[in-house]
């Protein structure tokens, strides 16, 4: 049965969409670098995003994105958080295959996308399903929500969100 969106601001298309600085929803995740959380992360910008599935094609792309600019997020005081409901396993083989070395967290009970509305229903040549929205959240150092991305077009997503944290 398809489930709302509960984001705590409007949905954006693919154009980051400021928001009025709500309070970003707590997270507590398993993920390849140990359990990471909003709380943990205070005093840090976080760039948490959203992915349907590890080594798929715009997956890949996207995580190699960030990756190439991660020298970039780290001068500009940003940890990024790719999360996806994969399991540790897959998401450690992900990572050793691209060199990724930023933290992907497992979400498999979905609470984290469904909090951040990233849990949508999605339809492929008319068959409904209940999927991962590519998404991608900026949040500051005081855990308040800044910037959102939906519906994520992976060519120059992770440079954008770059340019937007450096900006913050």
């Amino acid at each position: 049965m398809p489930q709302s969106r509960k984001s705590p601001v409007k949905a954006a298309k693919s154009a980051p969409k400021k928001t009025r600085a709500a309070k970003a929803p707590a997270f507590e995740l398993p993920g390849l670098q140990g359990k990471v959380s909003l709380e943990k992360l205070k005093g840090k910008k976080v760039v948490l995003y959203f992915y349907p599935k590890d080594d798929t094609s715009g997956c890949t792309k996207e995580a190699c994105g960030f990756q190439k600019n991660m020298g970039g997020f780290k001068k500009a005081g940003a940890v990024v958080i790719g999360v996806s409901k994969d399991d540790l396993d897959s998401h450690k083989k992900f990572a050793k295959k691209y060199k990724l070395n930023f933290n992907l967290a497992s979400d498999q009970d979905l609470k984290a996308a469904k909090a951040y509305g990233a849990w949508v229903q999605k339809s492929m040549y008319g068959r409904k399903y209940m999927g991962l929205d590519r998404s991608t959240f900026l949040i500051d150092e005081n855990g308040n929500l800044l910037r959102e991305w939906r519906k994520v077009k992976v060519p120059g997503h992770a440079e954008e969100v770059l340019k937007t944290a450096k900006a913050l």
